[in-house]
């Protein structure tokens, strides 16, 4: 007959509970396995499963009673520490979509939208576009799997301890999450120049030919250019895409170090 002692199975869940707590606070936010029609017992079991992996690689963990107010404070702490690295990377397909409604909105597509499910908003199609073509790339250069890679080292880079995290952690999220704009921007900077040339040789005919009707033939040429343009850059969005993906992986990593009591 097998008997387990109440210090054996508190020290058996605690060594489960708060990493799978950890995993699925990143789980929820990250793409492609947070998005919202992935069922939620596909997303509990692919973090029981990381879980079980990674479990028996970490250090030993703090003797705190996981039915305790500390036990209950690492348990949030965990949550926190996963939403944060989950985040940055929510944060780089954050400014992918920035760039297809900037382009989106360049081209005269601003009418062409849809009910996204993942922001519970109307979208662009172009959004959607792009979003598509990050999460495809996101999976062909194995992101997902270099992401799962910067979770496990999170485990020894910043152990469970009953110990309050760096407020300059969360400082550090907030600041990396004002790049969706400038990031946006510079995927968007090609097709913006192309489109913008567009438009000042319209308003230059125009000058020259009043009698044109601008608005009847504007927005077909704007349309037509910005297809056009668009299908010429697309191989181009690849390597930029990569370093964006790589700049995220870096942005969790330096979130991470400064999450560390002390922000060490």
């Amino acid at each position: 007959m097998i008997s387990l002692t109440d210090a054996q199975l508190n020290a058996w869940l605690i060594s489960f509970i708060w990493p799978l707590t950890r995993i699925l606070g990143l789980i929820m936010l990250v793409p492609v396995f947070g998005h919202r029609s992935v069922p939620k017992h596909v997303k509990i079991g692919l973090g029981v499963f990381i879980t079980l992996i990674i479990a028996p690689t970490l250090p030993p963990m703090p003797a705190v009673g996981l039915d305790s107010w500390h036990g209950l404070f690492i348990l949030v702490q965990q949550f926190l520490i996963g939403m944060a690295i989950g985040f940055t990377m929510r944060v780089a397909f954050a400014a992918v979509e920035a760039a297809g409604e900037i382009v989106g909105l360049q081209m005269g597509l601003g009418f062409a939208s849809f009910f996204d499910p993942q922001s519970a908003g109307q979208t662009l199609v172009l959004a959607q576009f792009f979003n598509l073509l990050a999460t495809l790339l996101f999976l062909a250069v194995n992101a997902h799997l270099l992401l799962l890679g910067v979770l496990a080292d999170s485990f020894r880079s910043l152990p469970i301890s009953p110990q309050p995290l760096s407020a300059s952690g969360f400082y550090a999220v907030a600041a990396y999450g004002s790049t969706v704009f400038s990031v946006g921007l510079r995927l968007a900077l090609p097709l913006i120049a192309i489109l913008l040339m567009t438009n000042l040789a319209l308003g230059i005919l125009t000058r020259s030919a009043p009698q044109l009707n601008i608005f009847a033939i504007g927005f077909p040429i704007t349309l037509g250019v910005g297809l056009i343009a668009l299908d010429i850059t697309l191989p181009y969005f690849a390597p930029q895409l990569e370093q964006v993906f790589q700049n995220g992986l870096k942005a969790g990593t330096m979130v991470i170090h400064a999450l560390r009591p002390g922000g060490t």
